[in-house]
């Protein structure tokens, strides 16, 4: 039941909403994030949640105004990237650095560029919903791939500090499932193959460290999922961790390839 109600709630956004409600929709699905990543930064009081919901929304509407224009928004997202490279850093060398104060900058780092760049990509017009679901089915991709090939060939793990069950061969199961899956987007978009084929691998990769820094985060406080919120599903961040690095990084390249102005 919980899976049909989100597959619903992603074919509105996707297909159904005006891009105004959408970009409404995708804001309320971050704030309810940032709810649970309140609880990372040691914010267990609902006034103090709530506090941090809120200054995130405020920083969400504040970066969405200063990113009026295709280049102050590309720069934003450039700096985005280079978050995520340290980010990367952290989860590699340090994952048990970092005390609650750190967990709650970086829920603002995670979060207000994720909103500001889905955001941003369901308004674009023509085509902003249309290459959301490309995003989402390439994620899938890598998702499904990563699943399958390291339940059968798993064998050296990826992040055993962080998430034990991640293996290098799932992650290459999971990069060549979207490879295949960038290849078959490429040809509906038009755009030459190699140049998005590189793109889509860096998106990929963008979406695996976004799952390794919240799974980071929820080891610290001892949780398994980020909240009871979806039963069975976990919370809104187990759904869309991925997303939150990945976005950022897909708007960017569809900024540099010429399909978002």
């Amino acid at each position: 039941m919980t899976a049909l109600l989100l597959a619903a709630a992603l074919l509105a956004i996707l297909f159904w909403l005006p891009a105004g409600v959408a970009v409404a929709a995708v804001v309320a699905v971050v704030a309810a994030g940032a709810w649970e990543w309140a609880g990372f930064a040691g914010l267990a009081r609902p006034a103090a949640r709530g506090g941090y919901v809120a200054a995130v929304v405020l920083a969400i509407a504040a970066a969405w105004w200063l990113t009026g224009s295709a280049a102050v928004r590309d720069g934003f997202l450039a700096a985005t990237c280079v978050w995520w490279l340290v980010a990367l850093v952290w989860v590699v060398f340090a994952p048990g650095r970092g005390g609650a104060a750190a967990a709650a900058v970086a829920g603002f780092l995670v979060l207000v560029p994720a909103a500001v760049a889905i955001g941003r990509l369901v308004a674009l017009e023509p085509d902003g919903q249309r290459l959301f679901f490309f995003l989402v089915l390439l994620i899938a991709a890598a998702d499904i791939g990563a699943y399958f090939g390291g339940r059968a060939f798993g064998r050296h793990r990826l992040a055993p500090r962080v998430s034990p069950g991640k293996t290098w061969e799932g992650l290459l199961a999971g990069l060549l499932a979207a490879s295949l899956a960038a290849v078959a987007i490429g040809r509906l978009l038009g755009v030459a193959a190699l140049p998005w084929l590189a793109a889509c691998v860096v998106v990929v990769l963008a979406s695996v460290v976004g799952d390794l820094v919240e799974s980071m985060f929820k080891r610290r406080v001892g949780l398994k999922d980020s909240s009871a919120l979806l039963p069975g599903h976990g919370g809104i961040l187990d759904r869309v961790d991925s997303l939150t690095a990945a976005g950022p990084v897909y708007l960017l390249a569809l900024g540099l390839l010429g399909l978002a102005a």
